[in-house]
């Protein structure tokens, strides 16, 4: 029987030995466990080598205040919460809605909901009221844990029959979260947690439709990412920064499970505006051994001279888009380190990925982690060299799978039969390397020719002036569609005919006459999902419906304003 705590040595003992991982590695049986007794518990806060390290460091950099707690306190602190929150009436299965930001009581309830059996909701604290009452209603949440800041969006809501605690001064209707102090600090199961025992509902982002429920199990997300932590190259003790925001799911990812299953310490740094430099210093002085990143963030990185920063870093590693190569090159000259790209999401751990010791394919998200067999399928599910992400099921079923999207009526679907398909469309080469091209509907064809937008992307993300780019297609009676990009520049830059015909000439360098953009648009924003990927559908249906009155509509130029771009041979 392969327990947890084999397969979890076995992965760090073979860290940078990619073949060997993926051949031998095994899950653990889905015997019944529960990770935060039986892991956090019993093994990280009572282990000599451990228990006194620090599980959790948050820095507040407006007052350069640090928070330090031990896997010790952390588990104390946490029995006490389980405690608090089974006095309030909450039992095994019933749902909690969480809505803090980066503060230690986060952890504590994720721990203590863990240890009850509680399904936890994460909610970022951007929802509005609307939001929230969709996550209350279809999330059944029978209890609310909220910052001081979101108690005044639930004045209308309705929450009757709701326990309610605030992270601040007790208010009417709210019990406060400091009371969870004067509970025991010993804590009894009211019985095993099995494997298949929900523990985690996500809704996702909302790209392009109203959110699913995404349902993970007491197994899935705990043991799930054991393969999170094999890509990021997690070790015992390491330092580990995620930037990521509470509320979705690459913030249970590498700021929960992955680190605190090596034994690492999750740091986090809380900037009243986010500040490059300030955070890149931070991350010097404490000495930050791994960092996991968005591509937002390294893009903003990399405007400041990396060189010039003294870190302690091992690993980097870029997750929740792809990473443009020229971001890749840059951290490289600077810092002699590659960022290691990994994919996965929120139905997910870590699926794919650059980890330690492998070849880097500049541009390539990795090759399957130990885990998990991937198929690349066309539209009828065969094989395929380009086509849709898909994880083989049955017997090959991952751990780090979700149990299903939930509906109204709590029945699961999505994660049954033979294939999960993923919507993300790649090409795999000849040794197992995944490159990606696109989210299945994001994908378009010009002059029949099948279109990546993140390959253009990366080629506009390479000159000097642009700080961010969406390409969508443009609606053309000859062409069907044609390549355009809403491009918003970097601080200082201008939106002048100057800049747009310097675009131009670059990408007349870098791409075939048959990918090129032929239409600008530069903008002061760009639409975003509140976890900040780029909402592409909503320019998309901007250029469909050639709405010109749209605030976010910018100054729009296009090939043919400028007579001085060669010309290719067949053109007009």
């Amino acid at each position: 029987m392969t327990t947890f705590q084999d397969a979890r040595a076995f992965l760090l003992a073979h860290r940078t030995d990619y073949e060997t991982a993926v051949r031998d590695f095994r899950w653990p049986d889905p015997a019944p466990f529960n990770w935060a007794l039986d892991w956090f518990d019993a093994e990280l806060a009572t282990n000599a080598e451990s228990k006194d390290r620090p599980a959790l460091w948050i820095v507040d950099a407006a007052q350069d205040k640090h928070t330090k707690l031990s896997f010790a306190a952390l588990s104390q602190r946490s029995n006490q919460v389980a405690n608090f929150l089974r006095a309030q009436g909450l039992k095994r299965g019933d749902h909690l809605l969480l809505l803090l930001g980066n503060v230690v009581p986060l952890w504590e309830t994720m721990l203590a909901a863990i240890k009850l059996g509680v399904v936890v909701i994460p909610a970022t604290t951007l929802l509005t009221a609307d939001e929230l009452r969709d996550r209350l209603d279809r999330g059944k949440a029978k209890a609310v844990v909220a910052a001081q800041d979101q108690v005044a969006k639930f004045a209308s809501l309705g929450v009757d029959g709701v326990a309610r605690i605030i992270v601040g001064e007790a208010s009417d209707g709210w019990l406060a979260y400091g009371e969870a102090a004067k509970c025991s600090e010993s804590f009894a199961a009211d019985g095993p947690t099995h494997a298949d025992d929900p523990m985690l509902l996500y809704f996702t982002s909302g790209t392009t439709a109203k959110p699913k429920l995404v349902r993970h199990s007491q197994r899935s997300y705990p043991v799930g990412h054991l393969s999170t932590m094999f890509w990021i190259g997690l070790k015992p003790g390491d330092i580990h920064l995620n930037i990521s925001s509470p509320g979705w799911a690459k913030h249970a990812w590498s700021c929960f499970f992955a680190p605190w299953n090596a034994g690492a310490t999750v740091f986090v740094v809380n900037q009243p505006r986010f500040d490059a430099k300030g955070l890149l210093a931070t991350i010097g002085r404490c000495g930050v051994t791994t960092l996991c990143a968005p591509p937002t963030v390294w893009r903003l990185f990399i405007q400041e001279n990396l060189a010039s920063f003294e870190v302690t870093l091992r690993e980097v590693c870029g997750a929740g888009e792809p990473l443009n190569p020229e971001v890749i090159d840059q951290v490289q000259a600077a810092w002699g380190l590659t960022i290691r790209d990994g994919y996965g999401q929120t139905e997910t751990t870590a699926l794919a990925g650059n980890s330690p010791g492998q070849k880097i394919k500049v541009g390539s998200m990795g090759r399957p982690l130990p885990g998990y067999r991937v198929q690349v399928s066309d539209a009828d599910g065969h094989p395929a060299k380009e086509g849709e992400v898909a994880l083989l099921l049955g017997a090959n079923r991952p751990a780090g799978l979700m149990q299903g999207y939930q509906d109204d009526d709590g029945n699961l679907s999505g994660a049954e039969g033979e294939l999960y398909r993923s919507g993300d469309v790649v090409f795999e080469d000849e040794d197992g390397y995944l490159t990606f091209v696109g989210r299945s509907d994001d994908v378009f064809k010009s002059s029949d020719y099948r279109i990546s937008p993140f390959e253009l992307e990366s080629v506009l993300l390479e000159h000097e002036l642009v700080a961010e780019a969406a390409v969508v297609p443009s609606p053309d009676p000859i062409r069907l569609a044609i390549p355009k990009a809403f491009v918003l520049l970097i601080a200082g830059a201008e939106r002048t005919p100057e800049t747009a015909l310097s675009i131009f000439k670059h990408l007349h360098t870098r791409l075939a006459p048959f990918k090129r953009i032929r239409r600008l648009e530069i903008v002061t924003e760009l639409p975003k999902t509140i976890s900040g990927k780029i909402r592409r559908v909503q320019l998309r249906r901007l250029e469909r419906d050639d709405d010109r009155n749209d605030p976010l509509r910018g100054r729009e130029f296009r090939e043919e304003d400028f007579p001085e771009l060669p010309k290719t041979r067949g053109e007009t």
